[in-house]
């Protein structure tokens, strides 16, 4: 059985984060998260106050995610940031208008992708459905990873986005062989509305998907739901449980980190 480590994204729950930081991020390390994609504190907690309440809560840093449909970011200091709180990744999403803007982002990808080497951590590129629309014949995501140098930038692949865009989450994936660190996984309710569910609650597989992760070399499970229609943190708790009993949680099998 392929088991790993499990993240959360707190994007899922960041209502909670603005009204109250320490006490969502207490309740996500009592869900049982070992992980955490995380940039800088909010104002008023310093990067050292972050650090302890971490250390204490047990939630590692994984790594950030640097913008959406941005790349006007200082990574320099957002590099520094992952480097003192100890996470490896820097990801981006981004939106695309043509063939020829996606050549130019890709080429961009790839200088973000070497300054992020040469400071020691990784450039990903977190995908969504869009990224499966065609220009000439090919997909938006496979030109980018064609266009990039693959080790200077590797993929943040959305387990739900991938199937929005009308492919296989797991076949997908085997396309990624050594290009794939961090997998993002959530779930799709059954029905027209494909709307997001709750890790095991829709219709993807995850033992086929943690199967394809384990193939090509995925370090990290990580959590995100987008929308719930329970409570976020209450839908966090329903996928990190179906995560255990589906025998993916490395923490529940008594391994260590990476």
């Amino acid at each position: 059985m392929n088991r790993f480590p499990i993240a959360v994204q707190p994007y899922t729950v960041r209502d909670a984060l603005s009204r109250d930081y320490a006490g969502t991020l207490e309740k996500l390390s009592a869900i049982g998260f070992e992980g955490i994609e995380l940039g800088p504190p909010p104002e008023g907690i310093t990067v050292s106050e972050q650090k302890e309440l971490l250390a204490r809560l047990n939630l590692q840093v994984v790594g950030a995610h640097a913008s959406f449909d941005n790349l006007d970011v200082d990574f320099g200091k957002l590099i520094d940031y992952l480097h003192e709180v100890g996470g490896r990744y820097v990801a981006v999403s981004m939106r695309f208008e043509s063939r020829e803007d996606a050549l130019r982002k890709a080429e961009r990808f790839n200088r973000i992708g070497k300054l992020c080497r040469d400071a020691g951590t990784t450039f990903l590129y977190h995908n969504h459905d869009w990224e499966f629309e065609h220009y000439d014949g090919e997909y938006v995501l496979d030109l980018i990873l064609r266009e990039t140098d693959p080790e200077l930038v590797k993929l943040e692949l959305d387990t739900y986005w991938v199937a929005k865009g009308g492919e296989d989450p797991a076949a997908f994936l085997r396309k990624l062989r050594g290009r794939c660190p961090l997998l993002h996984i959530k779930d799709m309710e059954a029905g027209e509305e494909r709307f997001f569910a709750e890790i095991g609650e829709g219709v993807l597989d995850f033992r086929a998907i943690a199967d394809a992760a384990a193939e090509v070399g995925t370090e990290w499970l990580i959590v995100e739901q987008d929308a719930s229609r329970r409570d976020p943190l209450d839908s966090l708790a329903i996928s990190y449980s179906n995560l255990s009993k589906l025998d993916l949680n490395r923490k529940n099998a008594g391994e260590t980190k990476p």
